[in-house]
């Protein structure tokens, strides 16, 4: 029998994976098993790998005044904490590696190893939100922003997997649209999902997929470094599709070029149409840098529901700690309060 009564919302975490590159026990081990595995640098090796932001401590508290609705946070860790962070909090789960990843994948540096497995985090949501530790919510949002009749809200929009450097991720987008290619025929899902890849909020961005309809294969999807949305059940299902590379990934100790990550997961979803349409506008992502004037003024003013403060540039910071007080302010200025995840 039918009902008039509204779907009632199912509970959401958020998913955060941290790691403190200064701490010497882990630095050590990282060595040797670079050493070991002959890998004489990678991507992780960066100046801007090593400098902490503080980021993570505001996302917490932008968990607590602009959603509060969510029901737990699973912070992912090697083992070492924040020192603010406080361990009892009600809502906090703290995740070691060891908790939830299968032991011959211990220990690792690649963070597609820690992405790949999330769903098997005891007490994880079926739905849940992944997010990096620089990346904020800023003004207040509700739980349909991230979820709709059950489903991720996402953008379908087709996009090329073109390289913006040597040594980018692209190697990886590039591999897991492969795996979608050979388990979705483009014109067939965007056919029978045709409201959703051609939905009013895309706005220009529909173009994109418009230039590639001639193409019978993906090409790619656009995506942008903010969070992302998922269901644990679309985890599982990849899994028992695709075991065999999400394995071989997962036993890398580091990252390398073919490798997938969590954007095969994200891909999945698009291509199976199990999502509900959303605006891509509604966040912003930033290269912090010597000037942040345009990041900080978004910050203040509140201008997007999330933004991301990430330290992807080679960049040479001439005052570091004085663009990263600059960056705290901002975000204090917004939010002044401790959140109940510090002491």
């Amino acid at each position: 029998m039918g009902s008039n009564k509204t779907r009632r919302q199912l509970p959401i975490d958020i998913v955060v994976p941290w790691v403190d590159p200064t701490d010497p026990v882990w630095q050590e081990e990282k060595r040797y098993w670079s050493e070991k595995e002959g890998v004489l640098s990678t991507s992780d090796d960066g100046e801007n790998r090593y400098r902490d932001w503080d980021t993570v401590r505001y996302l917490l508290r932008s968990i607590d005044k602009f959603a509060p609705w969510v029901r737990r946070v699973h912070f992912i860790t090697y083992g070492h904490l924040p020192e603010w962070l406080d361990t009892n909090a009600p809502r906090l789960h703290i995740v070691k590696h060891s908790d939830y990843l299968d032991p011959r994948y211990l220990p690792t540096y690649s963070s597609h190893t820690i992405e790949l497995s999330m769903h098997k985090i005891k007490g994880l949501a079926e739905q849940f939100i992944y997010f990096n530790d620089d990346i904020v919510i800023t003004r207040p949002v509700k739980p349909e922003r991230f979820f709709k009749n059950g489903l991720p809200r996402d953008y379908a929009v087709l996009s090329p997997a073109i390289s913006s450097h040597r040594y980018s991720v692209t190697d990886i987008a590039v591999t897991d649209t492969e795996i979608i290619n050979d388990h979705f025929r483009k014109n067939a899902v965007i056919k029978k999902n045709l409201s959703k890849w051609f939905a009013p909020c895309y706005g220009k961005d529909m173009l994109r997929t418009l230039c590639l309809m001639p193409w019978d294969r993906f090409a790619g999807f656009y995506g942008r470094h903010l969070c992302l949305s998922y269901r644990k059940s679309t985890f599982k299902e990849v899994w028992e599709k695709e075991r065999e590379v999400l394995d071989s990934t997962s036993m890398h100790k580091f990252r390398t070029r073919r490798d997938v990550n969590q954007w095969l997961m994200r891909s999945w979803q698009l291509a199976s149409g199990r999502f509900e349409p959303i605006s891509p506008k509604d966040g912003r992502y930033y290269k912090v840098g010597n000037d942040n004037s345009e990041l900080l003024r978004a910050i203040r003013t509140q201008r997007f529901s999330i933004i991301c403060a990430n330290d992807n540039s080679d960049e040479k910071i001439v005052d570091f700690e004085a663009r990263k007080r600059e960056l705290c302010e901002a975000f204090e200025s917004i939010m002044p309060e401790k959140s109940s995840f510090e002491k």
